[in-house]
C-alpha cells in the first residue's frame, strides 16, 4: 500500500524550539457510496458547467475568475496571484501560542481532525519533547495554521506516537444556543422520574467503542446498488405505524426500565453454557484438591 500523501507540510514551533511535520486528514468519505448523475437516455454522465447568469452562455476555464460582492449584483474581482500576496507567518508554520486544558474547548468549535506526524529525522527529539510535556501536563496547544487559503485556530494534543491536530471553528461560525433554547419550558418534574430514568440509563451504560457503529442506511444502499445491478426488483419497505395511544411519562420511564431489564435477563440467559460448565469444572477442582 502506498504512503499517504501529506496534506500539508511546514514547521511545528513551540518559542524556540521547532520541527519539521507533516498533516494528514485523519476522517475520509471513500468508502461513502456516492451518485452520478446521469442522462436517462443514454446512462451517460452528466457534467456541470458554468453559466453567465446574465446571458446564460457557458463560461469556459480561462474566464473564469473571483469576485467579492461589495453591494447588490456587483463584484470586486481579486487576482490569484493578489490572494496568494497576502502572506502571514503561519501560511508555513503553525505557531503555538497558548496551552489550555482539554476539558475547556467547546466541542461545538470542533472541525476537522488531522494525524500529524514528524516529517523526516531531523526534528524528531523536538517532536517528541513538545508531545511529552502536552501529555504530562494534560494540556492542548492552540495554534494558527493556514490551509486551503484561510487561517485556522488548530487545537493540537497527543495520541500514541504522534498528535492529533482539530481545527477550530471561529466564534462567527458557531451560532448562540441562545436563539434556540431561550423559549425551552421550564417544567417541574418530580425526583421519582429523575431517579427512574437515572435506571434506564445504569441499564444501557457501556463504553464508547466506535467500533460498534453501524451504518445502516449506508449498508442498505450498497444492497439496493447490488440488486439493481443483478436485476432484481427494489421493493420499498413498509413503514411501521407509531403506536397512537398516548402513554403518560411516568408510565413510559416504568415501561422502558421493565423492558431494559427484559433484555438484560434475556442476554444473561443466551449465554454460552461452556461458561457455567467450566465454572463448575473449576470449583469441583478445588473441591478435589482440598479433599486430598
Amino acid at each position: 500500500m502506498a504512503a499517504p500523501r501529506a496534506y500539508w507540510k511546514g514547521t511545528l514551533k513551540l518559542s524556540l524550539v521547532s520541527c519539521p511535520v507533516a498533516l494528514y486528514p485523519a476522517s475520509t468519505t471513500v468508502e461513502k457510496t456516492r451518485f452520478h448523475m446521469i442522462n436517462r437516455e443514454t446512462g451517460n454522465r452528466l457534467k456541470q458547467q458554468m453559466v453567465d447568469t446574465e446571458t446564460g452562455d457557458v463560461v469556459e476555464g480561462d474566464q473564469k475568475g473571483r469576485g467579492y460582492e461589495v453591494s447588490k449584483g456587483k463584484y470586486v474581482e481579486v487576482e490569484k496571484d493578489e490572494l496568494e500576496a497576502v502572506q502571514i507567518e503561519s501560511n508555513h508554520t503553525i505557531d503555538i501560542d497558548s496551552f489550555v486544558p482539554e476539558g475547556e474547548i467547546d466541542k461545538r468549535y470542533l472541525d476537522h481532525p488531522y494525524y500529524i506526524r514528524p516529517d523526516g529525522k531531523a526534528g524528531v527529539d523536538a517532536f517528541a519533547v513538545i508531545r511529552d510535556a502536552m501529555k504530562d501536563q494534560d494540556r492542548v496547544a492552540l495554534a494558527r495554521i493556514v490551509l486551503t487559503n484561510r487561517e485556522h485556530v488548530i487545537a493540537i494534543e497527543p495520541l500514541d506516537k504522534g498528535m492529533l491536530g482539530t481545527t477550530l471553528r471561529y466564534p462567527y461560525e458557531v451560532r448562540d444556543a441562545d436563539d434556540y433554547f431561550d423559549d425551552i419550558k421550564s417544567p417541574k418534574v418530580t425526583k421519582d422520574m429523575i431517579e427512574l430514568a437515572g435506571h434506564i440509563l445504569d441499564s444501557k451504560a457501556a463504553h464508547f467503542d466506535p467500533s460498534k457503529f453501524k451504518d445502516e442506511y449506508e449498508t442498505a444502499l450498497k444492497a439496493l446498488v447490488r440488486r439493481k445491478a443483478a436485476g432484481k426488483p427494489i421493493k420499498a419497505a413498509e413503514r411501521e405505524e407509531k403506536p397512537s395511544n398516548v402513554v403518560s411519562l411516568m408510565d413510559a420511564l416504568k415501561q422502558s426500565l421493565k423492558s431494559g431489564a427484559r433484555r438484560a435477563t434475556s442476554t444473561t440467559r443466551r449465554r454460552p453454557p461452556h461458561r457455567r460448565t467450566a465454572k463448575k469444572a473449576h470449583r469441583s477442582n478445588a473441591r478435589s484438591r482440598k479433599a486430598g
